[in-house]
């Protein structure tokens, strides 16, 4: 009788402060793209799902919002708790910085991680942009001083443009993961719906399209999302708090909205495999960022 093979399986957190990166390494660790991104900071607003498994073993990725200290609005309330919360709860923790610069955001989410895991968790400290510290051996000095702030499984310098040790990185994790039946399909990539990922990319293409024109607490809802036999077409409405925002993401002539909805279009079409025609909207609600009620039906 063959000896039954074991298998593995465990969440592994990927948290930082915002913009270090953390959604460009989750969409390199599974090879696709499921986390949206961009250079602005808080792109990232919820805590997503990245499931990848490989032979008996299975990592479940989470890619959470940018830890911050300050927590004026709502959204930023409940995007922290978010990000927070998952500390103690998950099997392996990715504390991602950037390898330029070590800052107090940065020693506030240690702390968080010190008085928040569990003794059983490893932490992984990854060092992000190493191409871009131009003095190598200050990034040596960097490592040994990071080291002694607490004791990390490895300390992994990363450069995700190129993919630097991307690989060795995702070696250490599965080999990190504890014994446990897989918690999902072999073939499942993500938790999240279609319907998510669609207003995810409308938003991705808002804030590169308008850069710091809009704030970042633009939000789209995805109203309708009709499968034909050749074709899905889709409706979304994109909210914000202010007429001179609404004119911004229209653009004149309407010619910056309907670049946001080709870019969208175009990756859409490349997600879902069909040809999409997308409908979007612009309306305007004052302070929807505080307004609990919307905040849940986005599901923040």
């Amino acid at each position: 009788m063959k000896k039954a093979i074991e298998s593995f399986c465990g969440y592994v957190a990927i948290i930082g402060r915002p913009n270090v990166g953390k959604s460009t390494l989750l969409n390199h660790l599974l090879g696709q793209k499921i986390s949206i991104t961009s250079k602005r900071a808080q792109t990232t607003r919820y805590q997503i799902l990245g499931v990848k498994t490989l032979e008996n073993k299975q990592a479940i990725f989470v890619d959470t919002p940018g830890i911050h200290e300050v927590k004026k609005r709502q959204i930023d309330r409940m995007m922290n708790r978010a990000a927070t919360s998952i500390i103690a709860d998950v099997d392996i923790i990715i504390f991602m910085i950037d390898a330029r610069v070590w800052c107090e955001q940065d020693a506030f989410i240690l702390n968080l991680i010190k008085n928040r895991r569990k003794s059983a968790q490893k932490v992984i400290l990854a060092l992000n942009k190493i191409d871009l510290v131009k003095n190598k051996e200050n990034l040596l000095a960097t490592m040994d001083t990071l080291s002694k702030k607490y004791n990390f499984v490895a300390i992994m310098p990363l450069t995700l443009k190129k993919s630097v040790n991307v690989d060795r990185l995702e070696t250490l994790i599965f080999r990190l993961l504890p014994k446990n039946p897989h918690f999902f399909p072999q073939d499942q990539v993500t938790d999240r719906d279609e319907r998510f990922l669609t207003a995810e990319i409308i938003r991705e293409k808002i804030m590169r399209v308008t850069g710091q024109e809009v704030p970042y607490d633009v939000a789209v809802v995805v109203e309708s999302f009709k499968r034909e036999p050749t074709l899905l077409r889709i409706n979304a409405i994109i909210w914000v708090s202010r007429v001179g925002q609404k004119k911004i993401l229209i653009g004149k002539g309407g010619q910056k909205l309907k670049l946001i909805g080709t870019k969208a279009r175009l990756d859409l079409e490349k997600k879902f495999h069909i040809k999409v025609f997308l409908t979007l909207w612009v309306k305007i609600k004052e302070k929807w960022s505080d307004d609990q009620r919307l905040l849940k039906e986005l599901g923040l």
